[in-house]
């Protein structure tokens, strides 16, 4: 019932309970990194990739949802101009896009 002096004599030092937390903070932290953030970071630098490199003919979904053809595409501009209905041409800066599909690509399934 009352504590042997074995017992009482094993007291632990003060920096094992921060290495004791250490350790599973660090695993945590790996943990999020490979199944969070890099595979968001992936995807993200794809969708940069793609972006900067529209060209004329693809089909983009912009921020607002619409969905449209590339009449004309720059490197050097900012701004693609297109083409969201018969006879409706719009400029659209290229950071508002979300998807690029090229000319051949099917569309993707939702999930």
């Amino acid at each position: 019932m009352f504590a042997t002096p074995a017992f009482a004599q094993t007291a632990s030092s003060p920096m094992e309970p921060l290495g004791g937390l250490l350790i599973p903070m660090l695993l945590m932290l790996g943990i999020f990194y490979f199944f969070l953030i890099r595979p968001q970071s992936q995807r993200a630098k794809e969708l940069r990739e793609r972006v900067n490199a529209v060209r004329r003919g693809d089909t983009v979904i912009t921020s607002g949802g619409m969905v449209g053809k590339v009449l004309k595409a720059s490197d050097t501009s900012d701004e693609i101009e297109v083409e969201l209905a018969e006879n409706l041409r719009v400029r659209v800066v290229k950071s508002t896009l979300l998807e690029v599909r090229s000319k051949g690509e099917p569309v993707k399934e939702a999930t």
